[in-house]
């Protein structure tokens, strides 16, 4: 029972890690569906953080059940868990181009429909049960999260309100049962979103970045 707890506090722990990590490694490069991925070896362990803060606290339940075969089985898990998400990362990083609220709601629409279908059912299904390996899970939890995170990737990969969101509805899609009455109006909502992207894109949260301090003041003015 002991090593369960301590299992459960080193996984939440690493969690805590990741978003600590996450928003200094972002910190000042969210602008956005314009956002630039930078270097390589930066975007992936900013991702890696972003995974461990936005998907670890969901696999709790998972990671306790296999902490009853040890703490070392505990661990692999988690770590193969992450790895398929890292492989996501590195997709992304490949595909992935800075682009404006048209694509962003595109993309947001793709996911929105996603969320409605039989196979996004039956990932988040074989998410939710505990009988395959680390990398197993990973794969089915991906399945289940993708649209989600498409949702992100064309928002804004750097917003962290952005991730508290996709965050939140991940972990409740994790450790909630699939309901139909709540996940259907969820899905159309993603839908209403990209909608919104493609025709009234300002209205949308963290779509444009602030002001920089440089830009703030009205400097554009000073040679007049």
């Amino acid at each position: 029972m002991r090593l369960r707890h301590a299992v459960t506090a080193a996984t939440l722990g690493l969690a805590v890690t990741g978003w600590v990590l996450m928003i200094r490694l972002m910190d000042g490069m969210d602008m956005g569906p314009a956002t630039s991925l930078g270097p390589f070896a930066i975007f992936v362990a900013g991702w890696a953080s972003m995974i461990a803060a936005m998907m670890l606290p969901g696999t709790v339940p998972a990671v306790m059940r296999r902490a009853r075969a040890g703490a070392g089985t505990a661990a692999l898990f988690v770590a193969a868990y992450l790895g398929v998400w890292t492989l996501v990362g590195v997709a992304v990083f490949v595909l992935y181009r800075p682009h404006g609220p048209a694509a962003a709601g595109v993309l947001v629409i793709a996911a929105g429909a996603y969320e409605l279908t039989p196979v996004k059912r039956h990932f988040r299904r074989r998410c939710g049960e505990s009988g395959h390996s680390g990398f197993g899970y990973g794969l089915h939890c991906v399945g289940s999260s993708v649209g989600l995170m498409l949702v992100l990737v064309a928002v804004g990969i750097m917003n962290i309100g952005w991730m508290c969101v996709i965050t939140a509805w991940c972990l409740a899609q994790k450790l909630l049962p699939s309901r139909a009455a709540v996940d259907v109006p969820l899905a159309l909502a993603v839908v209403a979103l990209g909608l919104v992207l493609l025709t009234a894109p300002e209205v949308v949260p963290g779509l444009h970045p602030p002001p920089s301090p440089l830009d703030g003041g009205g400097h554009h003015h000073s040679h007049h």
